[in-house]
């Protein structure tokens, strides 16, 4: 088939490079002008793509994608079909949908994973869309996606990203986890080879994972990890994902702890801690300390010191 795609970056130009190695014509535009662009303009993209046209938006989600789908909305026609792959709120979904319905544009949204590994691997598609608007884009489906599995037709409009948004707020909670467990690992003094604890549990194990895989790459490259900060950002659907479980009270402790632990990443001296600090100092009388000053607990020689008196 033939496809238009818009953001040729990191996914989107690895998509376009696994699309044409499938057999299908890519049209690829970005407004980055030393990217590997086929055409200058989203005029000439369309005018090059034969009817019914297949649009692919991959640039960042927010009002980015909001624009280039309103800008799409003025240069297509009834029948052409617009997807959108970044990684949108399943709402915008909803008013894309409608907006381009107005002109009988048909809309999907994919929810994509795959990272920078999936020119190689294949994809993971979550889609949304009417059944008519799916099946013209699904030759390109096929070839992005793994050869086995990989692919769902999640439900409607917007059942896409909503399923892309569960997908990552579970990945936040599976890597926080692994965190947790390399940080106990690695205090413990009874333990001494913590990479090939992790490269073990790649076999055999019930918590094996792509993602205990790639941890087990960058224990390789960096055992102790001294070349990586301790700093994580979320890119938005962990936070989708916890507004969601509320508008249908669904409980989500592990991945909401999960979201707070990256908050808490980016704080070198925690004000709530300091408050937590200050409040034992004036209940209990207990020390509070600057930072180049050593952290109260077990003494050198492994003794723990003497609780408070009683009543303190």
């Amino acid at each position: 088939m033939e496809i238009g795609l818009i953001g040729l970056g990191k996914m989107g130009g690895n998509m376009a490079e696994r699309l044409r190695r499938g057999g299908h014509t890519v049209i690829g535009f970005d407004r980055n002008e030393s990217a590997p662009r086929d055409v200058a303009t989203l005029e000439e993209l369309v005018q090059k793509l034969a009817k019914p046209r297949v649009v692919w938006v991959m640039v960042p989600s927010g009002e980015p994608t909001r624009a280039t789908v309103r800008e799409l909305g003025g240069l297509l026609e009834a029948g052409d079909v617009v997807v959108d792959g970044g990684n949108s709120r399943y709402t915008d979904d909803q008013e894309h949908a409608a907006m381009l319905g107005e002109k009988g544009i048909e809309y999907v949204d994919a929810g994509v994973s795959g990272g920078v590994w999936g020119l190689q691997n294949g994809y993971a598609l979550m889609v949304g869309g009417e059944d008519d608007a799916v099946a013209k884009v699904q030759p390109a489906f096929d070839t992005l996606k793994p050869s086995e599995g990989g692919f769902v037709h999640a439900g409607k409009v917007g059942a896409g990203h909503f399923a892309k948004m569960v997908h990552n707020g579970i990945e936040y909670g599976i890597m926080q986890a692994y965190g947790e467990g390399y940080e106990l690992l690695e205090t413990s003094d009874l333990v001494t080879r913590v990479p090939e604890i992790f490269r073990s549990w790649t076999q055999g194990t019930v918590i094996r994972s792509w993602l205990l895989d790639l941890l087990v790459r960058a224990l390789e490259e960096d055992p102790e990890l001294k070349k990586i900060r301790g700093w994580a950002e979320d890119s938005g659907e962990g936070r989708w994902t916890l507004q969601a479980a509320i508008e249908h009270a669904v409980p989500m402790p592990v991945i909401a702890a999960a979201l707070f632990a990256r908050f808490s990443s980016r704080q070198q001296d925690s004000p709530a801690m300091k408050v937590v600090a200050a409040l034992r100092n004036q209940f209990g009388g207990h020390a509070t300390r600057a930072e180049d000053e050593p952290a109260p607990g077990v003494t050198p020689e492994g003794n723990y010191p003497a609780p408070p008196a009683p009543g303190t």
